[in-house]
């Protein structure tokens, strides 16, 4: 992909034009008003990698953004990119915080998650529909899969865990709908996806929070 090349893959966008996608841009403000609730909830409790998740969270609306109105490939990775450092870095904070390994191992388990979502991803890719957004998919698997496992021993976490995969999924949806449904709904239903993506890494944070805060009381 060349990195000037104007992508046209959403059902909004008719042309090339900076506004071609007026509601699919505008509603990444639900990821800067999601990293700015975050923040608020997070002042005075110092949890380092929490803020890096919001501050992060704010990058995800700025790309995407900048994807949505821009439409290149160079717009595409800043696009990515901030959501591939999000779940590498939630999945760190689990790793070390939720299941207490040290720091090597949290390490570790956190690049396990790129052939994992390389091998899982190429699964969802050869199925209907999943293949529209293959690349996503892995993540609420993976997110179902750690709730499983903390299940017994941090029940609170897990079941925010499976909350947060059902809205995923529904985001997922909603972004893989997004060109069947056009001519339905003609500026696609993409948008739903900053929206409840917006929700989800805002609530994903939120019980990590939740978490720290409760393992420091217990520690008390």
């Amino acid at each position: 992909m060349e990195l000037s090349q104007t992508l046209d893959i959403y059902c909004e966008r008719m042309s090339a034009a900076f506004w071609a996608e007026p509601v699919n841009a505008l509603t990444n403000l639900a990821f800067i008003l999601a990293a700015l609730v975050m923040a608020i909830r997070l002042r005075g409790a110092n949890l380092p990698l929490a803020n890096a998740l919001t501050v992060i969270l704010f990058c995800i609306g700025v790309g995407s953004f900048l994807f949505h109105t821009f439409a290149t490939g160079w717009a595409a990775l800043v696009d990515v990119i901030p959501i591939v450092l999000f779940i590498l870095t939630y999945l760190f904070a689990i790793n070390r915080d939720a299941w207490g390994w040290p720091l090597w191992l949290s390490l570790l388990g956190t690049a396990a998650f790129l052939p994992y979502a390389a091998a899982t991803g190429s699964v969802f890719a050869a199925l209907p529909f999943f293949e529209i957004s293959a690349g996503y998919w892995p993540v609420p698997l993976a997110i179902v899969i750690y709730a499983a496992l903390l299940w017994r021993r941090l029940p609170e976490l897990a079941r925010g865990m499976v909350i947060g995969a059902g809205i995923l999924t529904l985001s997922l949806t909603a972004r893989s709908v997004d060109l069947p449904a056009c001519e339905a709904v003609p500026f696609g239903t993409h948008f739903l996806w900053h929206i409840l993506n917006a929700t989800m890494l805002a609530w994903m944070i939120e019980i990590y929070r939740r978490h720290m805060l409760a393992t420091r009381a217990g520690r008390g």
